[in-house]
């Protein structure tokens, strides 16, 4: 896909979201359905957190493309590093929370990201996974009532085991994206210098 296609993936994904985040946002105001959104309003869901991380990260890949075109990619290193390290880190092995994969798995494809050191990328996901599970926990403590219903039938044995599962399976997702990131352009630019090698020989 070329450069401008790129673009104009990551500015019509970036409208995607940001229709959801306001649509949502207006749904809450509704009297009929606000009280879907008490204690903790609709960011105690992680849905909604990760319908606003993803507009985040493809606001940030939209500016990228933007600085890309004006300014060359020596200028604008640290916006691209920070692209990486939140579609690594965040982004992609939080999407399989909704139906979000889709866009997470084309924007793979669409071009290479470099990964973190894998102990710093595990790291930041952990934190990531704390801080919402400390907020979960906060939430009940402040109000008697579980973010999901479903918490409340689990023993504390139980929830520890669900959090921690739960963070097993992210890790999964996120070993996936790097894998899959390798696979997709580590051998495309591998081909591409072995072709090099070759015309220089000639």
């Amino acid at each position: 896909m070329t450069r401008m296609s790129t673009c104009v993936y990551h500015l019509f994904v970036l409208s995607w979201y940001i229709f959801l985040n306001f649509y949502i946002s207006q749904e809450g105001q509704d009297p009929r359905k606000s009280q879907i959104f008490l204690n903790g309003g609709q960011w105690k869901y992680l849905t909604f957190l990760n319908l606003l991380l993803q507009a985040i990260f493809f606001g940030v890949a939209c500016l990228e493309d933007v600085l890309k075109r004006t300014k060359g990619k020596k200028d604008i290193k640290f916006v691209t590093a920070f692209r990486d390290l939140l579609f690594t880190t965040l982004a992609f092995p939080i999407s399989t929370h909704t139906f979000i994969l889709p866009f997470s798995l084309v924007e793979v494809i669409l071009r290479p990201h470099c990964y973190p050191l894998r102990k710093r990328g595990l790291t930041l996901l952990a934190a990531a996974s704390l801080a919402y599970v400390s907020r979960v926990l906060w939430i009940y403590s402040e109000t008697g009532t579980w973010v999901y219903p479903v918490f409340a039938k689990l023993s504390p044995v139980g929830l520890a085991a669900f959090f921690s599962l739960s963070y097993v399976f992210t890790i999964g997702i996120y070993l996936f994206g790097e894998k899959l990131n390798h696979w997709k352009w580590e051998i495309r630019i591998s081909n591409h210098r072995k072709l090099s090698r070759k015309k220089k020989k000639c």
